[in-house]
């Protein structure tokens, strides 16, 4: 582990001793947000970012140490391991390096070279590559016999095994990867015939599409490769001047000008052709897939945290309302908690038009449940059913908001949904999925595949593992950054918490159904299957609000409540005064209270706790209105200036929902009056904004948006 400490502190540029205590905490069964939050000294306080790349990069180097010994042990049973190969392996960590040192004595299936050797032609190869005999006739012949017909034969069988030895130098395959490294050119043609197709329309753009492979932007790559794997689309990369490569090539391997040297120059350039352009064009698309995956994965990441971490409610009373025409709006009533009191269905638009009826319906369910707010779904008739209800007169202020239906069908068909609401159909689940996002988004949002959210680009393009695992991380990041009401949350929520899982959420939400709510953290102890490391890892996301130890429904970890203790005694008195009184906790001297496990990071951390004990990091929410005005893309008029939710995130710039079916789009450039590289450091998903309408093609439902100058 020394050696990779050092490899990964090297690469990035961190003290060595940081990334083995990192790693040290990771292989002991820490997670990510617990050593992020809690052992700050042993990391120097490295957030969560950083802890998780030491993670994957530790991870990769172990794969390429298994690697590596596996190559060694086929490279030894074939009697081939030198002392100076074993060296060179051994002080490989260079994936590409590696492979190519492994390609000669890498097991082939039946190649042309190994057809050409079984016939006895290798001895004719090596002759050619002296290049010093301009009498090859009369050498040749010597090798026409057996399954060799005729000299043309041998030649080309001898070339072939040359090919095979140039196409294995390492050298050769570097100068290759060079030149495609400078050069490469990313090329895509429509299929001969597809041209008409419905489904190419989309990929217009790039029928006749060339561009430098280190310019192609992420979701311009995705985009041609998925028109690719849709028979929409031929692609190539190669290098702007092949000329060029097969020069070096030639340079490297043909000496001389005789007729053994021409041979030679044959082979090369065979061996270009199809051997080593093949390959390394293969080797630079799979990095650049890579690389595209990798940033719209990130940028997936980036959305769904912010979609997460939207502003919630919090604890009250919500109707909430699925829309819809024809089948009406169905009507669900919870509690504070999310619980469902009462559902039904109004009709206020056409076809039934029950306008009046439903009026009545919907103020009397707001007087009878109490409502403080109520949630419409975004979809169908959203802003017939808003316009409906804020003409209604209640008996009380009621705040109403339009929430994002993306997912809740997804949602109020899953296994989740049918576990908590067996009794009843996929409306009534899709609406109280409504209701509840408007409550708390981070609680309702991890029932559903992030994928499904909306929020992403290119998802199901990119590679599904490593997307998994950014999401999951995210949405553990998220879980543990505004910690859980042990005694409310589903075990769904309970799952991403540090420490916890399927089973242990499970036996939680058992635990409580069977003996009441918690009332300590302490009695977690006793929930089935929570031993001391999970202990340890959950408590301090945990939060018991109302118990008798207020610390229970803090941030700060059990393992320091004798530190909070202390401090209070210091000050004679309890710790409930402490939180209370800020005079007293301004008295507090931090450095006091260091010893060799607790240093001034973890002080701060508590000391800042205690001010606002369990404190959510969420912003406030706030009550937005689109532009009465606009209704359907008809209404847009370009220079229109108008109020609208940014709702995606992509490298390109950001869609924005003004209230009708189409997403307006403000590119990247029409972003700011400066030059914006990044969307994210100007916008961010579910942000307010003005836009100005700068052009509208209702033939392709698309809006142009712009944020200049407003």
């Amino acid at each position: 582990m020394e050696q990779f400490s050092q490899m990964i502190a090297d690469a990035l540029k961190l003290p060595v001793h940081r990334v083995e205590n990192t790693l040290k905490l990771l292989q002991g069964g820490a997670t990510i947000p617990f050593i992020s939050r809690y052992r700050k000294e042993a990391t120097g306080g490295l957030d969560e970012v950083q802890i998780s790349e030491i993670s994957s990069r530790y991870e990769k180097l172990l794969e390429l140490s298994k690697r590596k010994e596996t190559i060694q042990s086929t490279i030894e049973s074939l009697g081939k391991l030198t002392d100076d190969l074993r060296r060179r392996i051994d002080g490989c960590w260079d994936a590409t390096e590696l492979e190519d040192i492994y390609l000669p004595y890498k097991p082939k299936r039946k190649t042309r070279a190994e057809a050409a050797r079984q016939k006895g032609l290798e001895p004719l190869a090596a002759w050619l590559m002296l290049q010093r005999e301009n009498a090859l006739d009369a050498y040749v012949k010597n090798f026409v016999k057996g399954e060799v017909k005729n000299e043309e034969d041998a030649l080309k069988g001898a070339r072939d095994i040359i090919a095979e030895q140039v196409n294995e130098d390492e050298q050769a395959r570097n100068q290759i990867r060079h030149q495609f490294s400078r050069q490469a050119v990313i090329s895509a043609k429509v299929v001969k015939g597809k041209e008409t197709d419905e489904a190419a329309a989309k990929y217009r753009d790039y029928f006749d599409f060339s561009e430098p492979l280190k310019r192609c932007s992420s979701h311009r790559l995705l985009a041609i490769r998925r028109g690719e794997a849709e028979g929409i689309l031929k692609v190539s990369i190669t290098p702007s001047d092949e000329t060029e490569c097969t020069d070096r090539l030639e340079r490297r391997f043909v000496r001389g000008n005789n007729e053994c040297s021409r041979q030679v120059c044959e082979a090369v350039n065979d061996a270009y052709k199809r051997l080593l352009k093949p390959a390394i064009e293969t080797e630079f698309a799979a990095l650049s897939k890579e690389k595209a995956d990798d940033e719209a994965i990130r940028v997936f990441a980036g959305n769904l945290r912010q979609l997460l971490l939207a502003p919630p409610l919090g604890q009250k009373r919500v109707l909430g309302i699925d829309p819809g025409f024809r089948t009406g709006c169905k009507v669900v009533c919870l509690d504070a908690q999310g619980t469902l009191l009462h559902n039904e269905a109004i009709y206020p638009h056409p076809p039934k038009s029950e306008y009046q009826l439903a009026g009545r319906k919907l103020v009397k369910l707001v007087e009878q449940y109490r409502i403080e707010a109520i949630a419409i779904g975004n979809g169908t008739a959203s802003r017939e059913t808003e316009q409906f209800v804020t003409s209604q007169r209640f008996d009380r202020e009621i705040q109403v908001f339009v929430v994002s239906e993306d997912g809740a069908s997804i949602y109020s068909a899953s296994k989740t949904a049918r576990d908590e609401f067996p009794d009843y159909d996929v409306t009534v689940r899709g609406a109280v999925s409504i209701g509840r996002r408007l409550m708390d988004p981070l609680a309702e949002l991890v029932k559903i595949d992030a994928k499904s959210i909306g929020v992403g680009q290119y998802q199901h393009d990119v590679d599904q593992t490593k997307l998994k695992e950014a999401l999951d991380q995210t949405v553990e990041s998220c879980v543990n950054l505004v910690g859980v009401n042990v005694n409310t949350a589903s075990s769904h929520l309970l799952t991403y918490v540090s420490g916890l899982g399927p089973v242990l959420a499970k036996n939680i939400v058992d635990y409580r159904t069977a003996n009441g709510p918690f009332r300590s953290r302490r009695e977690l102890l006793k929930v089935p299957r929570m031993g001391a490391k999970a202990f340890e890892q959950c408590a301090g996301f945990l939060r018991i609000p109302h118990a008798e130890n207020p610390l229970d429904n803090s941030a700060v970890h059990p393992e320091s409540y004798p530190i909070v203790e202390r401090m209070a005694a210091d000050l004679h008195c309890s710790v409930s005064d402490l939180i209370a009184n800020r005079e007293l906790r301004s008295r507090i001297s931090p450095e006091k209270y260091v010893t060799d496990t607790v240093g001034l990071p973890t002080l701060t951390d508590i000391l800042q706790e205690l001010e606002k004990p369990g404190r959510d990091p969420r912003q406030k929410i706030q009550v937005f209105e689109f532009d009465k005005n606009v209704r359907t893309i008809d209404d847009v008029q370009e220079g229109m200036e108008l109020p609208g939710i940014v709702t995606n995130i992509t490298n390109f710039g950001c869609f924005v929902d003004l209230g009708i079916k189409e997403k307006g789009l403000i590119h990247v450039s029409q972003l700011a009056d400066r030059f914006v590289s990044d969307p994210t450091t100007v916008v961010s998903i579910h942000q307010h904004v003005r836009v100005r309408v700068i052009g509208v093609d209702r033939e392709r439902k698309r809006i142009a948006l712009t944020m200049k100058g407003m």
